[in-house]
């Protein structure tokens, strides 16, 4: 049967940003497909939740309260699955975000800053995981990035410049981990998660997001989530080192920040 290739029973995933949004949805789904998972984030009390969904799912959850900004502890993840379930097959890295800003208030700071979060992360927690999955019969790294990645808006230049840094990273380590470890990416469009609430509490402003993409909608959690379990099973096999993009077919911002044209000199932040 064609869908028994999408379960991942007996298998073991770690999944950052796992307390809200795309990470908690794809934490239950690895679940429903049959996966036990360990969940981090922040903030306890919605991993709490997440778990409980988890378990109501017939699955298992271990719950990781964390700083996913310190790359000591999102790397001692991979050893907490281990000691945990007694394997590691899949690892989701969600972690991540910038918020917009100017061109000119964009210091040096903020671009690294960006970088680390996104794609240092990712990294730290792949690396360390490594050992694990090639111990089993192989396993699958799917990385959140985004639609920003690819295309040009005002106001993303760190945002963008990091998930471009981490698509293009998922190209090189899908290269180098092959064949034993696939890695593959999901550039996301709009997701109506916390980070978008700004925006879906405006009606206006939703409407015009809406009319920026092709589907006509903003995606939901399961959306992603549904792609994070096909690349993580065996229905993705035949994958590695590619980006999918889920973002409703937009192929430009269908957000206009409205920042204007440079016109006057302003010293900005220059540190």
């Amino acid at each position: 049967m064609i869908l028994d290739r999408f379960r991942l029973d007996d298998r073991v995933a770690v999944v950052t940003g796992a307390g809200r949004g795309i990470g908690a949805a794809s934490a239950i789904a690895l679940a429903e497909a049959g996966a036990s998972v360990v969940i981090a984030a922040r903030t306890e009390d919605q991993l709490r939740e997440v778990a409980d969904r988890i378990e109501a799912a017939g699955s298992r959850a271990v719950v990781v309260a964390a700083d996913l900004s310190d790359t000591d502890q999102v790397a001692a993840l991979a050893q907490v699955a281990v000691d945990s379930f007694g394997r590691l097959d899949v690892v989701v890295n969600n972690v991540g975000g910038s918020m917009p800003k100017e061109f000119r208030r964009t210091n040096v700071t903020a671009l690294e800053d960006a970088f680390h979060f996104n794609v240092s992360t990712a990294h730290a927690l792949t690396r360390a995981a490594l050992p694990h999955l090639l111990a089993g019969d192989g396993g699958s790294v799917v990385n959140i990035s985004s639609v920003m990645g690819r295309v040009s808006g005002r106001g993303y230049l760190a945002y963008g410049t990091a998930k471009a840094a981490l698509s293009h990273w998922t190209r090189l380590a899908g290269r180098d981990l092959a064949p034993r470890v696939r890695v593959n990416a999901i550039a996301v469009g709009s997701v109506a998660t916390s980070a978008l609430e700004i925006v879906t509490g405006d009606e206006g402003l939703t409407a015009q997001m809406e009319a920026g993409t092709p589907l006509r909608r903003i995606g939901e959690p399961e959306d992603i989530a549904a792609t994070v379990v096909f690349l993580a099973s065996p229905a993705g096999a035949y994958l590695t080192g590619k980006v999918l993009e889920v973002d409703g077919g937009i192929d430009q911002p269908n957000l206009d920040m409205g920042l204007p044209d440079l016109a006057a000199p302003d010293q900005g932040e220059q540190s």
